[in-house]
């Protein structure tokens, strides 16, 4: 379609033509009548797009706007990827058969070498385990590798005043002591039939971790109560000392534990077995409930230590008073749970023996966080 300018232009073209003798009038007029007509189009035209433009411009018409895009495909992260169902699957059957080239599939690696990264659930599990297990959830954790050997002062002055234009303080003498923290496996075993490994997906994983998540962490806590309990009153070159107290369950037996403490055990716990809590209460209820036998401090339970009524009489601790930041644990290979198949050795009774491990190291690395109550003699 022509402008107005070139129909203009046409129009006086035909103008001139029509005044010569020999022009054609019927086919100029009909001409000039087929440009009137193509003017007044353009016109009318001109006119809806500037009425347009003023709706749009007063918001009266909604603008659409087409978006075009190359289609792409969508990349899903690797924790994405662990959270996924088919990823799930795959790792159920890895457990199943040790065979990982499903996960890696799905995580787009041949790195033979590495480990396969547990489903984001496994994680989780692990998380909990540790949450729900109040001993180990206060205790320092660490990730170095191989043994690891952690220095505390063993003895050492205080510090000095020193007055301007008096003779210097004396150097201190610090003498330090070194725990060497060495690594083992914590193991724990179960049988499960043929049936529970049918579940298979989800349900069969989180069936095996929450297991023997369970009965590591139980197990590893007993082992740090234990490393407390074995403790001496004094510090020695490679093992920091306690304070030990003997006393039976009373109001002020806490207390006096409590008062044992170095001035670092700064967020102190209660240990004891439940039926120590029976004779903490017992005295309590004697005492008109006039005190407060555990001075609001938080009470853990582990029964592993003897209760009072049946630990032997001036020999058991029965009870820990302590700061459970002066004990560490220490995870070479980090702190998830390595699993181990075994469908051969009892096939014959559809049972199949499925073993979890955990390589750490744990000890009391901090001096005097510790009071340790032992039971009287019958004497006493």
């Amino acid at each position: 379609m022509r402008t107005i300018e070139e129909i203009e232009t046409r129009a006086t073209e035909i103008d001139l033509e029509l005044e010569k003798p020999e022009a054609n009038l019927e086919a100029l007029e009909e001409e000039k009548r087929a440009l009137a007509a193509e003017a007044e189009e353009l016109r009318q035209a001109a006119l809806a797009a500037e009425e347009q433009r003023k709706q749009i411009a007063e918001d009266k018409v909604p603008v659409v706007v087409i978006e075009t895009r190359e289609s792409e495909e969508k990349k899903m992260t690797e924790l994405e990827i662990r959270n996924s169902a088919e990823y799930i699957d795959a790792f159920a059957k890895y457990l199943r058969t040790n065979d990982d080239r499903e996960c890696r599939a799905l995580l787009k690696t041949e790195n033979a070498s590495g480990k396969v990264p547990v489903p984001v659930m496994v994680d989780e599990i692990i998380r909990t385990a540790w949450d729900n297990e109040e001993i180990l959830s206060r205790v320092r954790k660490t990730n170095f590798r191989g043994n690891l050997k952690v220095a505390f002062e063993k003895a050492g002055d205080v510090a000095y005043v020193h007055t301007e234009g008096t003779s210097a303080p004396t150097e201190e003498a610090l003498e330090l002591g070194i725990v060497t923290m060495t690594p083992a496996n914590i193991k724990k075993w179960i049988h499960i039939t043929d049936e529970d490994v049918a579940m298979g997906g989800e349900a069969f994983v989180r069936y095996i971790y929450e297991e023997l998540a369970y009965q590591i962490m139980k197990k590893l806590a007993n082992l740090v109560v234990a490393d407390i309990v074995a403790l001496g009153t004094s510090n020695t070159a490679t093992v920091p000392g306690a304070a030990r107290i003997t006393e039976a369950p009373g109001l002020t037996t806490i207390a006096n534990a409590f008062a044992n403490l170095s001035d670092e055990a700064s967020d102190p716990v209660i240990i004891m077995n439940k039926l120590t809590w029976a004779n903490f209460q017992a005295a309590y209820a004697a005492g008109s409930f006039a005190v407060d036998p555990f001075m609001g401090l938080k009470v853990l339970f582990n029964n592993s230590l003897p209760a009072y009524d049946t630990a032997t009489a001036g020999t058991d601790d029965y009870c820990i008073v302590g700061d459970l930041k002066g004990a560490q644990l220490n995870y070479p290979e980090g702190e998830g749970v390595a699993i181990k198949w075994d469908d051969l050795s009892e096939a014959e009774a559809d049972l199949v023996k499925v073993v979890g491990r955990q390589y750490v190291a744990h000890a009391v690395t901090a001096p005097f966080r510790f009071t340790r109550i032992k039971k009287p003699s019958a004497s006493t």
